[in-house]
């Protein structure tokens, strides 16, 4: 577990203490990419935003190359982890077609409560999990374009474990111990959330500079149906790490927030 986690609820939190990452996040409308001109124009207009505040981006030499990777959501018939904040993923990464041999799982517990997210242990009893990541989500406002509210995700990531995802709860709680909290028969089956295998194509764009070391690594990604092969969703990312929050630059967190509110403003007709 990350040294500055505590897993006891009484323990007082500070954002400085326990956030090592800020995710700006935009969700976009998903039927203006319906090829790789939807990426290449986004990324145009988004640009002109760069340019207004002069913001340094050093473009990936395979910005416009994709990505793709199958995503898949698990939870109860009943929704019983989303409900309770809890979120379990399985992400397959694929080159030139073909998955590669290993997978991602992510577990995580999201809500807008800092002290609440900070509370919750997500180490695995599997023993020998990658990364334990906690991260400060900035979303769009729900009524206006140029803001942001906040999220704070607390998970961990681990590498081809050894779980079957579709069995009953009481054995993922097994191997998610802090499942135990939710109130909810033993036997209840997990499943493939509304039975959708989710196709994730992302181009890695590049890295912008806020000054002062704080970058942020930008990408465009767009979640697909399978069956129905239909954009569903996408998302203009990017995202700073650091080790403490408040030996961040103000200046440069400044910058950030209002780059993440003006390009909002600018490619309002993206937006989802």
């Amino acid at each position: 577990m990350d040294k500055h986690i505590s897993k006891h609820p009484e323990t007082k939190h500070l954002a400085a203490d326990v956030v090592h990452y800020r995710e700006y996040k935009i969700l976009l409308q998903p039927d203006r990419f319906t090829s790789k001109h939807g990426f290449l124009e986004f990324w145009d207009t988004a640009s002109k935003t760069l340019k207004k505040l002069r913001l340094k981006v050093d473009v990936d030499e395979h910005a416009f190359d994709s990505q793709v990777r199958e995503v898949l959501f698990y939870d109860t018939p009943e929704f019983d982890l989303y409900n309770n904040h809890f979120i379990l993923r399985k992400r397959t990464f694929y080159d030139q077609g073909w998955p590669r041999p290993g997978h991602e799982l992510a577990f995580k517990y999201r809500t807008p409560e800092l002290k609440n997210a900070a509370a919750v242990d997500v180490r695995p009893q599997l023993g020998g999990h990658d990364e334990i990541k906690f991260k400060e989500e900035l979303l769009l406002e729900r009524d206006r374009l140029g803001g942001m509210r906040s999220v704070y995700s607390h998970g961990c990531v681990l590498t081809s474990p050894n779980i079957e995802l579709d069995r009953a709860i009481e054995d993922i709680a097994r191997a998610f111990p802090t499942l135990k909290r939710i109130d909810i028969r033993p036997r209840t089956k997990m499943e493939l959330v509304n039975n959708v295998a989710v196709e994730e194509v992302q181009n890695t764009m590049g890295v912008i500079h806020f000054g002062h070391h704080f970058k942020g690594k930008t990408t465009i990604a767009i979640w697909r149906s399978r069956a129905l092969e239909k954009s569903l969703s996408g998302e203009f990312a990017f995202q700073c790490k650091f080790e403490r929050l408040d030996e961040v630059s103000k200046e440069s967190l400044e910058l950030s927030e209002e780059f993440y509110k003006r390009v909002q403003l600018d490619c309002a007709e993206w937006i989802k």
